[in-house]
């Protein structure tokens, strides 16, 4: 050790200072926080992460009968080397690693060099000296190591702060990749001229047409790019992006209005207006806590599915994935939509949830829709609805769910339906091919979903709604339309490898109970339709998911004797 290290110290007692190294050396505590390779990346929420503390009063579970504690005040108070946990402990018997001794030994020999540095008192013992440089130089390896470490990880993170997206916004994305194929054991019969124009004939009759000749099978895209922003660390400004290009082989054989809901897989469709794969603002809002158990959303584009009708086994991102399993069909008119959604937390088995949103739907352009932010139409104008839903949970394996909902509907071209009509699942006229006002229409919903066993789950929904029907010529009577949807499945968690999730799902997505008359497409023959569905979600990786999935629709079109339509899906799912 070079001369100079023996300059005027403090005084100390002989062999003090290795007997308070060695007996600290007995506990993690005397590792500095930042020298934990272990807690290099959790340092901001690891309850372990130790503090510097000034007095041994400090540490809780310091006695002064412990064996240690005249060392360990020493070390503490005289020389600020010492540093115990969040939770005022110090640990004194858990064990320690030779890397987080080095590092306890370097910050006490860094700190005996500073006292070298400033003090002018007695100089120390030669022969204390003399154990700090045998120390010093027992552990030069694992003290080089740790110098290392630390300055790789100062540099790693000033190229973090030079380089990162934003210090409150999180970019994560969503892709999917669909690969899918329909068809039919014969002819299907379907209404209207095509899946979005409805007709009637010179004798009052709905226009049908025959489809013959089965799709083929397509491959497509659909990605979300979310933009997470957090100012409080409890607020959220949620910005996501959308694109595609997918159009399901099943529409082909959908009636008007059923488009993108006919045995569908939610992940294959377009998703934007325009050309393919435009990108296109889906969701705009912001949320915010208002007190311990009030949460409020916000914004111009707020979607109504995040907050109404969850269910865990009918998640698309894991769970059922046809557009008619994955929610109630004759919810909702409104898809996103401008408007407030509060959410509160009333005790640990009771939620109410409220909003209203009016129509701004991203998918949809023209001016007969993304009403909310038309000055001919306003927020307060169809399309637009008020949603209240109470979940209870009995315990934390089930989940009630009772919901209304109130919608009014703008007619577009005298008719409702269409993608702003739930609870109609085609179109309505007035029963003659004539013209109706907006519409109002009443939903009432309950949703379950049960864990009965780690492995097996059961969930469900029955809807029942109303939809008033005026017409616009004089003399014709007005009337209802009333529907129901019924679902039951069954769900097998983590079949196969731990997140996994294979379901099984009956439908019967728009069972017409009166009122048939009024519908132009959409009623068949009285017939009702039916689904079963199949979808299996396998993680790959953490990031890399397989979703193959099976459909068949009988009585398709509400048609009792339509053919049954098949239909598979296979999806790849990539996420970050």
């Amino acid at each position: 050790m070079d001369s100079g290290f023996f300059c005027q110290v403090k005084a100390t007692a002989k062999i003090t200072l290795w007997l308070r190294l060695l007996a600290a050396s007995l506990s993690i505590g005397v590792l500095p926080v930042e020298a934990n390779e272990n807690n290099l990346e959790s340092s901001q929420t690891d309850p372990d992460i130790m503090a510097q503390v000034t007095s041994v009063s400090q540490l809780s579970d310091v006695q002064p009968t412990d064996w240690a504690f005249q060392a360990l005040q020493s070390l503490v108070e005289r020389y600020g080397c010492i540093a115990g946990y969040p939770d005022g402990t110090y640990r004194g018997n858990r064990a320690l690693t030779r890397y987080e001794f080095a590092a306890g030994l370097n910050a006490c020999l860094d700190r005996v060099n500073e006292l070298i540095a400033t003090a002018s008192a007695d100089v120390v013992d030669k022969q204390d000296l003399d154990t700090l440089q045998a120390l010093q130089a027992e552990f030069a390896a694992e003290i080089a190591t740790m110098r290392r470490r630390v300055d790789a990880l100062e540099t790693q993170t000033a190229e973090l702060e030079a380089n990162q997206f934003s210090t409150t916004t999180k970019l994560t994305a969503n892709i999917f990749l669909n690969v899918t194929g329909a068809f039919a054991d014969g002819d299907i019969t379907a209404e209207g001229t095509s899946v979005f124009v409805p007709a009637r004939g010179a004798d009052g009759r709905p226009v049908r047409r025959t489809i013959s000749d089965d799709p083929n099978v397509t491959f497509s895209d659909y990605l979300f790019l979310n933009f997470n922003t957090s100012f409080t660390g409890k607020d959220s400004l949620v910005t996501q992006l959308v694109a595609g290009n997918g159009n399901s082989p099943a529409n082909t054989f959908a009636s008007a209005g059923l488009f993108n809901t006919f045995g569908v897989p939610y992940t294959d469709q377009k998703g934007v207006t325009g050309a393919d794969n435009n990108v296109i603002v889906r969701e705009l809002f912001y949320s915010f806590p208002v007190g311990e158990s009030l949460q409020f959303t916000v914004g111009p584009r707020v979607n109504w599915f995040r907050h109404f009708d969850n269910n865990r086994f009918t998640l698309y991102l894991t769970g059922a994935s046809s557009y008619n399993s994955i929610g109630s069909t004759l919810l909702n008119s409104v898809d996103r939509g401008s408007g407030a959604v509060v959410a509160w937390e009333i005790n640990d088995q009771f939620k109410l949830t409220a909003g209203y949103l009016g129509e701004n739907t991203e998918f949809l352009s023209g001016s007969a829709f993304n009403t909310s932010s038309n000055p001919s139409q306003g927020l307060f104008k169809p399309t637009n609805t008020i949603t209240a839903e109470l979940a209870f949970a009995p315990g934390k394996n089930l989940n009630l769910r009772f919901l209304y909902n109130r919608s009014n509907i703008q007619a577009v071209n005298g008719r409702v339906g269409g993608a702003i009509g739930e609870p109609i699942y085609g179109f309505v006229d007035d029963g003659f091919g004539g013209s109706i006002e907006d519409a109002t229409a009443d939903t009432w919903n309950f949703n379950f979903d049960w864990l009965v066993t780690q492995g097996i789950g059961l969930f469900g929904r029955y809807t029942y709604a109303s939809t008033n029907v005026k017409p616009t010529t004089d003399g014709r009577l007005d009337g209802e339309v009333d529907v129901q949807a019924i679902q039951a499945g069954l769900a097998f968690p983590d079949l196969g490898k731990e997140g996994a999730l294979l379901t099984f799902s009956y439908l019967r997505p728009f069972a017409v109970l009166d009122g048939r008359n009024f519908l132009v497409s959409g009623g068949g023959d009285g017939g009702v339709q039916y689904e079963f569905e199949a979808t299996y979600y396998y993680p790959i990786t953490d990031n890399i998911a397989l979703v193959p999935a099976f459909y068949l629709i009988a009585n398709p079109n509400n048609f009792s004797d339509n053919p049954n339509i098949y239909v598979g899906n296979l999806r790849a799912q990539f996420k970050f």
